[in-house]
Formats: C-alpha cells, structure tokens, sequence
C-alpha cells in the first residue's frame, strides 16, 4: 500500500468555488482510499491505496464532479514524490511562503520559462512534474503568466514540506 497526496486545483480560493474538507474527506473514503485526512482547506488530501496514481486521479476528479457539478483537476503525488519536490527545491534558501511549487500531470515543456510571460523579479525553474516559482515580492503582487503551468496547481514550500511529512504519518 502506498501513501499518497491528491491536490485539487482552484478550490476554496477568494472567489473560487468552495468544497468542504469533510465532503473530500467523505469522498475519499467512499471511493475505498485509506486514512484519508485534509490538510488546511485548500483541497489538500492524504491517504493510502493500492491502487495507480492514473486510477485515483481519474476516480477523484469524476467523483468530485459528480459532488460539484463541476471539473477540478487534481494532481497526485506519492509521499516520496512530495518529499523529493521539496528536497529538490531550487529556491531553498529563500522564505518558503515566497516560492511555490506548480504540480503537474506531467513534465513541464523544456520552454515553459522562456514562454512564461509578464516576468517581473519572478525566478523560475524546472523540476520532474513541476515547476518552481521564487516570488520576491509576493505571489499576490505578481502578474506572472506561465501558460504551462495553466492546468497545474501551486502549493508554497512550507505546504509542500508539511504534507511530504504527514503523507510519511499517514503510510
């Protein structure tokens, strides 16, 4: 059995649509996913399987359609993946809460930071299925576009290092 982290994109955000951590909870244990727990509630869940990470993804995202009414992506990640994005951070020796990790499905394009667009004091570099961003001043300040990341969803440094931890507790 593997220890796994989903994240879900564009929930409970200023203006986003909202989903109960209870409800993901619920849906978590009805599709048969163990230890399922939430973390903070921006759609963060941890729990182990025997199933694929391509089986979970895809009977997470219809089950939580089938709840919302509504498609949200979901990225999911081993507990040694989560571990090795934070381990591998580019940015380490900048505040965690300044740099973030885009998750994606797959590999980011070799020319996703020349094609990012509106760069500003933004760094950026490439990882195994992610993207890092170091925002200086601030995620909220920046206009920073990376149209590869457009599918992804960003989890900040301290984030990342806190579910590679709990995804360890939950196995």
């Amino acid at each position: 059995m593997s220890s796994y982290v989903a994240l879900l994109r564009g929930v409970n955000l200023m203006g986003g649509t909202t989903l109960r951590m209870a409800d993901l909870k619920s849906i978590a244990e009805e599709l048969g996913l163990e230890h399922a727990r939430t973390f903070i509630a921006s759609g963060n869940l941890l729990f182990n399987s025997r199933k694929s990470e391509a089986a979970i993804k895809s009977a997470l995202e219809a089950a939580i359609r089938k709840h919302m009414s509504r498609d949200v992506g979901v990225m999911v990640r081993t507990a040694a993946e989560m571990a090795e994005v934070a381990e591998a951070n580019p940015f380490a020796e900048e505040p965690g809460n300044k740099v973030v990790a885009i998750f994606l499905d797959k590999a980011p394009p070799k020319d996703a930071i020349e094609a990012a667009k509106n760069v500003a004091d933004e760094r950026m570099a490439l990882g195994t299925r992610e993207i890092y961003v170091h925002y200086p001043s601030g995620q909220g300040k920046s206009k920073l576009r990376i149209p590869a990341a457009a599918s992804g969803t960003a989890r900040n440094m301290n984030s990342v290092r806190k579910m590679a931890e709990l995804a360890e507790e939950v196995a």
